[in-house]
């Protein structure tokens, strides 16, 4: 299975938000050995040096369009793209797991 995790990045840097995708990861192996992640995590991704976030949330959701299940982390349901990425999944049949 191919999993794609939408995770809130507001005011985390790069370093938070890769630790926290790495027990993400962690956490889905642990469940599913031969899990596939998609690699969603732009690392050019900086809105403060001119990056535009609906860009780069075009390209989550055409690596979504690839995935058998969306890991959602904790506190998605706070994050503007994270929303958009689940209501993507939910309205194209893909299997959407919530973090508790």
């Amino acid at each position: 299975m191919k999993y794609f995790i939408s995770q809130s990045m507001k005011d985390k840097t790069g370093q938070e938000i890769k630790e926290q995708r790495e027990q993400i990861i962690a956490a889905i192996k642990a469940e599913d050995k031969d899990a596939v992640i998609i690699d969603s995590y732009f690392e050019d991704y900086d809105p403060k040096n001119g990056c535009i976030p609906l860009k780069y949330l075009a390209k989550s959701l055409e690596l979504l369009a690839d995935a058998d299940i969306l890991y959602c982390a904790k506190g998605w349901e706070n994050a503007r793209g994270c929303k958009i990425e689940h209501d993507c999944a939910v309205a194209y049949g893909i299997t959407v797991i919530e973090e508790n």
